[in-house]
């Protein structure tokens, strides 16, 4: 199984050139260890799905803890990280590894009836327009 995830573009280009390691979540998939890939869907105004990762592990704690141990890897800054988890007792850090990129394409192209998904939706492996990179 695979998912995509949502994530705005400055983030986007931080996990393109490695300074972002974790992505920060306040919800994450259920049975993470069926999940093969995470492609990226940028946000406006990019709307495309640019790439995908791996999840090497995905850490669960309070976000004070989260902050403390993968601000040096986390590609946010501590305002935006405290504003983003405001009143949230807990957080989810997904570890990112084994990140491609490839040529950007609007899946709305392919699949007329995609609809960008609010934090993450899950696709199986013939969903198109993804099944070309399984």
């Amino acid at each position: 199984m695979n998912v995509i995830l949502s994530i705005k573009p400055e983030y986007c280009e931080k996990i393109r050139i490695g300074d972002k390691r974790y992505e920060f979540r306040k919800v994450v998939f259920n049975n993470r260890e069926n999940i093969d890939k995470v492609f990226i869907y940028c946000t406006s105004p990019v709307q495309k799905i640019i790439g995908f990762f791996k999840i090497d592990e995905i850490i669960e704690d309070d976000p004070i803890n989260l902050w403390e141990n993968y601000r040096d890897q986390a590609g946010i800054s501590k305002a935006k990280f405290f504003k983003y988890f405001k009143n949230t007792k807990v957080g989810y850090a997904i570890k990112i590894i084994d990140t491609e990129f490839f040529e950007p394409f609007d899946p709305k192209k392919v699949n007329p009836r995609f609809t960008p998904p609010q934090s993450f939706c899950y696709i199986n492996n013939e969903s198109a327009p993804m099944s070309k990179f399984y």
